[in-house]
């Protein structure tokens, strides 16, 4: 099952702007020890809009080789080309996933129609269980919960990252796409909410900072014990919430270079996070009990 705690990972970077596989497999070590149950390889946060097609399908392939079945590993396929999604699904099918998560057609502002086809050729191109992502907020385009059910009818998609941080959604999705569903929260200041209300996982960006913490959100939330996930929430919410306050992942690659894991390095147009911003990042790491003053 492609449930509970999931890292939205970040792809890092040498000086020169290659991939660094070292600190890549570090990364992936960490979340392995600290609990973490899924990789989320190449996403938003693994910075896919400027990775080539060769680098995607290689990031993915290093992380299924680390992870050497210690952990389940899920693989962004998405594309706004439905043949560019189609050719990354085969590409990548045969590399050990455990899923694909695939991002609503961007930019173009497909049909209800157009993304039903779109949707339904990535799932045929392999035998993989595929994960649809609902981002609004990046995609100008909404998954109804109407439109969810009807995809949730094509093979091998099984489940939804849900990022529009409406909580209300949770229980609606759950009756019109059934209980084996998947209904995994894409926004983490809203994630306890949506766990509690029956949401099945998170796939989360501050996980990459709080491993340890998500993890045990997630658990205790899903057991329905709301003043445990709510206690556990408390000191990352000002977290949460500051590592949206410049576009993903330009916060978070910051905090984990604060933070010694990582170096701060980006493929433009992504940059540094202006100095207040980094202020703000760096207080909310103290408060969360990450950082020492």
């Amino acid at each position: 099952m492609l449930t509970g705690s999931m890292v939205a990972l970040v792809t890092p970077f040498t000086r020169h702007g290659n991939v660094d596989y070292n600190l890549l497999a570090e990364l992936i070590e960490l979340h392995i020890k600290q609990g973490t149950d899924a990789i989320v390889a190449v996403g938003t946060t693994g910075e896919s809009p400027t990775l080539s097609h060769d680098e995607h399908v290689d990031v993915v392939r290093a992380t299924v080789e680390i992870a050497n079945g210690r952990i389940k590993v899920v693989a962004g396929n998405g594309s706004n080309a439905t043949a560019e999604c189609v050719q990354l699904t085969e590409r990548m099918a045969g590399l050990g996933v455990d899923g694909f998560l695939n991002v609503t057609p961007y930019y173009n502002k497909p049909s209800k129609a157009g993304i039903i086809a779109h949707y339904k050729a990535a799932a045929e191109a392999s035998n993989v269980p595929q994960i649809l992502y609902n981002v609004p907020g990046r995609t100008c385009c909404d998954l109804s919960t109407e439109l969810v059910a009807e995809l949730a009818q094509i093979r091998n998609i099984v489940g939804i990252k849900e990022a529009t941080g409406d909580v209300s959604r949770v229980k609606p999705l759950k009756q019109a796409c059934g209980p084996d569903f998947i209904l995994l929260s894409g926004d983490d200041p809203t994630a306890c909410e949506f766990l509690l209300e029956g949401g099945d996982g998170v796939i989360s960006v501050t996980a990459n900072l709080a491993p340890k913490a998500i993890k045990a959100l997630v658990d205790v939330a899903r057991q329905g014990d709301r003043e445990r996930a709510q206690a556990i929430d408390a000191p990352l919410r000002e977290l949460h919430d500051k590592l949206f306050i410049e576009a993903n992942p330009m916060p978070v690659k910051w905090a984990m270079a604060r933070l010694g894991w990582i170096n701060e390095f980006y493929r433009l147009p992504l940059t540094s996070p202006e100095l207040e911003s980094q202020k703000a990042i760096e207080t909310a790491l103290i408060n969360a009990g990450l950082l020492k003053k």
